[in-house]
């Protein structure tokens, strides 16, 4: 094992030594026009060359070296100075989670390898090492030569939640491990150099310094491939040096990381998301993660024992106040992959699990539903007659008369009949004349909304990761389709809104989640066939041609 781990290691050194070599072939480089006129001085001084046309020949060289370096002096400070890319990450003092503190200095005591220097959190489903020298010798005003004890330690926080502790000793183990490679000078020294050229692409990025940028990159092209070999050296040396501990339990473990990334897609793409666009974040997400893998094993009876498994300590055991901290972590979640501000505000407030139904999924039932009937007042228009624009957020609208209105509306106002009316036009094109004016509305909702959050909050309004898949008109019109459809069933039939932890928001009739309304709507947006659709609304109760709240 000892002798796997050393070969490891020193493939990795040998490739750190490979990357300094191009650092030292540029200082060769940049050296090279100082040291011919060095040479030339010198032979003039001394009379070994005399006569036209040395001299000048001699200032010319003089001058070049100078300009280069210069030019070599001001990228050296770049690349020296300037502060890679950090994570952005909920630190965690070792006060608010002494446990957890404990429990990674005594894998790295049977590792044999440093210990890492803090420990943050990410809210995403992995875990690496992070070297932050930069931006701490920068906060300290210490200067970047002097390097850290050891890298900082970064867990994704939903392992905490989902994960027993001997699971997660078990994951961080291989992680923990490459604090070994990562003291070594050389390794140190060339991960150094390359976040140095990385940064300093992004400085170059600024008007007039083009030529930092481009001479980073070419050096970043000829160093690419050892660093990328001496990564894997590191990689492959710690998860070897990893055997030792608690390996049986590691591949346990490595089970609940897979399933622990599905969970939390899931949580995000289809709970999460919902609130982030109407100006709500969820709270507590590592909490509901626990909630949505148990009921995804529950549906899918993914293991024996499962059970017997959530009896075993919780690794967010290890925290001192753990809903304080997944409050933070899903704050976080909300700025990295939303765009979301980094702290609550008037138009940006978090919601409990508790509240999510009323306060989420009916709100956002009526908000599209409102855009609906926008939406079909702008297609029914008369020829000529210029239609409003749906609202960003709808009024409270009047009750309807029953009135006959053109173009197949039946009922004026937010009926539910009204939609069915006009989707089942026998002409054909009145779904695609509808879908086509909601995605118009909802892209310019979105652009005002892009707009007036990049000027209140600046480069938070841009999410780093965003989970925003792409939707057809049909996708958009289905959707407004069934919130209405969920309004009147509310309204009229004594339905109410509800939460799925695996698919967002459902409607609950009687208690019950009704899953058969989707087909039904698709039969109507598709087929213009309302018949599947008003059967359902029979059996249930709802009365089509009752107005709607909106909000």
């Amino acid at each position: 094992m000892e002798s796997i781990v050393e070969v490891g290691a020193l493939s990795a050194r040998h490739r750190a030594l490979a990357v300094l070599r191009v650092r030292s072939r540029a200082l060769a480089v940049v050296l090279l026009p100082a040291a011919l006129a060095v040479v030339l001085v010198a032979a003039l001084m001394t009379g070994r060359l005399s006569g036209d046309p040395w001299p000048a020949v001699t200032l010319v060289v003089c001058a070049v070296a100078a300009l280069v370096l210069l030019a070599a002096g001001v990228f050296a400070a770049v690349v020296h100075r300037a502060s890679p890319a950090v994570t952005p990450t909920v630190p965690l003092a070792e006060s608010a989670a002494p446990d957890l503190y404990r429990l990674v200095r005594d894998l790295a005591d049977r590792l044999d390898v440093p210990a890492p220097s803090a420990i943050a959190l990410t809210p995403d489903c992995d875990s690496w090492l992070e070297d932050r020298t930069h931006a701490a010798h920068r906060r300290q005003g210490i200067s970047p030569d002097v390097p850290e004890a050891a890298p900082v330690l970064v867990i994704g926080s939903p392992f905490l939640w989902w994960m027993r502790v001997g699971e997660l000793r078990a994951v961080l183990a291989p992680v923990v491990a490459g604090t070994g490679p990562s003291a070594m000078p050389d390794i140190a020294e060339a991960r150094r150099f390359v976040r140095g050229l990385d940064a300093a692409v992004d400085v170059g990025n600024r008007p007039g310094l083009g030529w930092i940028a481009r001479a980073a990159r070419l050096l970043l092209r000829l160093c690419r491939e050892d660093a990328t070999e001496m990564e894997r050296g590191v990689a492959s040396a710690a998860s070897e040096r990893a055997q030792r501990v608690d390996y049986g339990l590691r591949i346990v473990a490595q089970e609940q990381v897979g399933l622990a990334y599905a969970g939390w897609d899931r949580l995000l793409t289809r709970v999460a998301l919902p609130a982030w666009r109407m100006g709500r974040w969820p709270a507590h997400l590592d909490a509901g993660v626990v909630s949505a893998l148990t009921e995804l094993s529950r549906r899918d009876r993914l293991a024996e024992g499962f059970t017997s498994r959530l009896g075993e300590r919780p690794a967010c055991d290890l925290l001192e106040q753990p809903g304080l901290i997944d409050e933070a972590a899903s704050l976080l979640a909300a700025r990295l992959f939303h765009g979301g501000p980094a702290e609550p505000g008037p138009d940006w407030s978090p919601v409990d699990w508790a509240a999510y139904p009323e306060e989420v999924v009916d709100r956002k039932w009526r908000m599209e539903a409102a855009r609906l009937h926008a939406a079909l007042d702008a297609v029914a228009a008369p020829s000529g007659v210029a239609a409003p624009a749906a609202p960003a957020a709808a009024q409270a609208a009047p009750a309807a008369p029953a009135a006959p209105a053109g173009r197949g509306d039946v009922f004026a106002g937010p009926t539910l009949e009204r939609v069915l009316a006009h989707l089942a036009d026998a002409c054909g094109t009145a779904g695609e004349t509808l879908a086509g004016r909601l995605s118009g509305d909802v892209a310019r909702e979105e652009r005002v909304a892009g707009a007036q959050a990049a000027k209140a909050r600046g480069a938070d309004a841009v999410p780093l990761f965003p989970l925003q898949p792409p939707r057809t008109g049909r996708d958009l019109l289905a959707d407004h389709v069934t919130a209405m459809v969920c309004c009147a069933a509310v309204d009229s039939a004594g339905a109410a809104p509800g939460l799925d932890w695996l698919d967002g928001p459902v409607l609950l009739v009687g208690g019950e989640r009704r899953a058969d309304l989707a087909p039904r709507v698709l039969s109507l947006v598709e087929d213009g066939d309302a018949g599947p659709l008003r059967d359902w609304l029979a059996e249930i109760g709802v009365r089509p041609e009752k107005p709607v709240r909106l909000v």
